[in-house]
């Protein structure tokens, strides 16, 4: 009777999983100010993939500082760094080396998604941070919104294997790692998640989810992705803002105009009116300054990577709610001049209809009458 063969060993993975943590301090972070108090440095553009000028650039490029490791409660020490963007976003990055097999990378992914409150852990370390620079705040809010992402980057590959074999061989452990789950999913969700891939050789991957990315690739490989899914991931964060200022900025205004109701309330609608267009040029301004902010020149990939990793995290949805209210703002405050403009009219007629009486009274009393 022949022996039985061993069952192969698990496929070897190494890398590093880094988790990003992004706050919505304020209107704008003055970044000159904020490298002379932190001793802070420049980001560096982000890389191309290929051998050519850099052709992605930051309109003002953030600044970045080094943070004390992290200490989770099951041992893991995390490297971390804090960058601060002009716009108000401050952006923290933690890493962790990584080396495993596939389903300890599946296990400590589920883990880090669902289990770890990081944001809580890392909110305390940032306002630390902020209260040595806060003469570099520009009208900071009162609440923050937060978001966390998760980025699980592999390095090296028995074999080294193509994203196609890669894809092929374990891409059912990409789509847990994505999703943060434990269990196996199905053929149609493993499919879903996998048609957001993107490669741009033949031997690097990355696949994108909401909340988690996975990235096959070389250090200097993965840096241009990491740096993307960062900026679009604080995009997201900025528009989120817009979103809630423009549902309270509404709110008030449909509270305002139950309250007014009659001709001398239309006539104190200038004020209302002034009011509301100032804060529709100011949110404009700000959306526009964050939009704006990096621009993809001539590298099509980094800009086709951008636009998959923004619509994937919901860039577009929260920007498209964004302009859909901007818009009913807009029409808000054109009813609003009209109802103030008929109020002035309309007085305006009373007026000289009195100065008219006035004068006739006047004329018919000189005569007699």
């Amino acid at each position: 009777m022949a022996a039985a063969s061993p069952s192969p060993s698990p496929s070897p993975v190494s890398g590093s999983v880094l988790v990003l943590i992004q706050f919505d301090v304020c209107e704008e972070l003055r970044l000159d100010q904020l490298q002379r108090a932190a001793n802070a440095r420049i980001v560096q553009q982000p890389k191309t993939k290929h051998s050519v000028p850099t052709y992605v650039r930051y309109h003002r490029p953030p600044v970045v500082e080094p943070l004390e490791p992290l200490l989770l409660a099951a041992g893991e020490r995390l490297e971390g760094e804090i960058k601060f963007y002009d716009y108000g976003v401050v952006s923290v990055l933690y890493q962790l080396t990584f080396s495993g097999d596939w389903q300890s990378l599946v296990h400590l992914a589920s883990q880090w998604v669902w289990d770890v409150d990081f944001v809580t852990r890392v909110e305390p370390i940032v306002r630390q941070r902020l209260e040595r620079a806060a003469a570099a705040q520009v009208k900071p809010y009162a609440r923050w919104l937060s978001e966390d992402y998760f980025i699980f980057h592999v390095r090296e590959e028995n074999g080294t294997p193509t994203a196609a074999d890669l894809t092929r061989d374990h891409g059912r452990e990409i789509a847990q790692i994505v999703r943060g789950d434990k269990l196996r999913l199905s053929e149609g969700e493993c499919t879903e998640v996998l048609q957001s891939r993107i490669s741009y050789y033949e031997n690097d991957l990355t696949v994108i989810g909401w909340n988690a990315a996975f990235l096959y690739d070389s250090n200097a490989g993965a840096e241009t992705a990491i740096q993307l899914l960062e900026y679009a991931n604080s995009q997201l964060l900025e528009f989120r803002h817009y979103d809630e200022l423009l549902t309270g900025v509404l709110d008030n205004v449909y509270q305002s105009l139950e309250r007014k109701k009659g001709m001398l309330s239309r006539w104190r609608m200038s004020r209302s009116a002034t009011r509301l267009h100032s804060i529709l040029l100011e949110i404009g301004e700000l959306t526009e300054r964050a939009d704006n902010s990096i621009k993809f020149l001539s590298d099509m990939f980094a800009a086709r990577l951008y636009r998959l990793a923004a619509a994937r995290v919901g860039v577009p949805d929260y920007k498209d709610l964004v302009a859909k209210k901007m818009k009913t703002a807009e029409d808000l405050y054109q009813d609003m001049v009209e109802q103030f403009n008929h109020a002035r009219g309309f007085f305006l007629e009373v007026v000289v209809v009195l100065i008219l009486l006035i004068e006739l009274f006047y004329l018919f009393r000189s005569r007699g009458f």
